[in-house]
């Protein structure tokens, strides 16, 4: 009975601590960034080594082996989500304001084309069996698909609703939310078409979402404050947990299996005990305003973005005070161990 007791004591310890040392993220560096404008997705290129963060009419480009800046692309408005196709050296990026996908070069951030999509282009994926691109149209509730090798537009598919973020597992499948109607969508890429429609309750306004490839677990962020873990085949709602509010993006990393909900200032830590249990580790006070992020899964750091804000005093009694955005404080925070 007490070597049980001891083995029982010593797995549990085990577990203790490696659930401490998961739980141990905070702030390693701010890389500030120069011009004006609010922000949205953030994207690393694994392979190029870049970080890729949207503002406003353009995206910053970082290095993320020096965590500093090497160039921009411009010439967009209302930027959203960035796809990296590193096989085929192109990068692209959603322009909501003018319903175009930008493609560019990877290596020299050179504009190759600009790409008419639908209402409102927000997240978008590259999809590698297919070679092509997909670009969901947030404001229009369609997606538009591109060949990512010609730079054209080969289809546009009706939604049914309003999609956020999308995941791949990079074996022919594709999922993504569908905000406003609380649905996770299955689609084929090859055929282009919804496979499956699911409901996700008891999440609500399904808006992040990311993927543990091996274990077929998506990881979806709800503006209920909640994460919902889904089986990718059957939509089954396995488990919820406890987040922050106004989730906006969700990462995994496959080698702490760390999963990263960044909230409206905080990003809930949850960790993956197996595929079916869950625990919350940490809560990681982060920038205000800071409700993005994207993984370096190299190095396991987490990269955030936040400008500065301050109160405008009311211009006349019956006004309110207002809140501006500080000039030149926009930046990336990075987040590690």
């Amino acid at each position: 009975m007490k070597m049980k007791l001891f083995v029982l004591g010593l797995i549990v310890g085990t577990f203790a601590l490696a659930a401490s040392d998961a739980g141990t993220y905070h702030l390693l560096k701010k890389i500030a960034l120069t011009g004006e404008g609010n922000w949205d997705y953030l994207a690393v290129d694994q392979v190029g080594r870049r970080l890729y963060v949207s503002h406003g009419s353009q995206v910053e480009v970082i290095d993320i082996d020096k965590d500093e800046p090497v160039g921009k692309i411009a010439g967009m408005n209302g930027v959203h989500g960035i796809a990296i196709a590193s096989k085929l050296n192109r990068g692209f990026i959603t322009s909501g304001n003018t319903s175009t996908v930008k493609m560019f070069d990877l290596k020299t951030l050179q504009s190759l084309a600009d790409i008419p999509a639908g209402n409102g282009p927000d997240g978008v994926i590259f999809e590698p069996t297919t070679e092509r691109v997909f670009a969901f149209n947030h404001r229009g509730g369609t997606l538009t698909i591109i060949d990512a090798k010609e730079g054209k537009a080969i289809e546009n598919i009706e939604l049914g609703g309003q999609p956020e973020f999308p995941v791949t597992d990079g074996k022919g499948v594709i999922w993504v939310n569908n905000e406003d109607k609380s649905m996770l969508l299955k689609i084929d890429p090859k055929a282009m078409k919804i496979l499956e429609r699911w409901p996700v309750a008891p999440c609500e306004a399904p808006a992040s979402m990311d993927m543990d490839r091996k274990t077929r677990r998506l990881f979806i962020g709800c503006n209920n404050e909640k994460m919902a873990v889904a089986d990718a085949d059957s939509g089954k709602i396995i488990a919820t947990l406890p987040i922050g509010v106004h989730v906006d993006a969700t990462a995994f990393d496959p080698a702490s299996k760390l999963i990263f909900n960044a909230n409206r200032g905080t990003v809930t830590i949850i960790h993956q005990d197996s595929p079916d249990k869950y625990s919350v580790v940490q809560t990681l006070e982060v920038a205000p305003r800071a409700n993005t992020l994207a993984l370096d899964t190299k190095t396991q750091k987490i990269y955030l973005s936040a400008a500065e804000y301050e109160t405008v005093p009311a211009a006349a009694p019956s006004e309110k005070p207002k809140q501006r955005m500080v000039p030149n404080s926009f930046a990336v925070y990075v987040y590690g161990k």
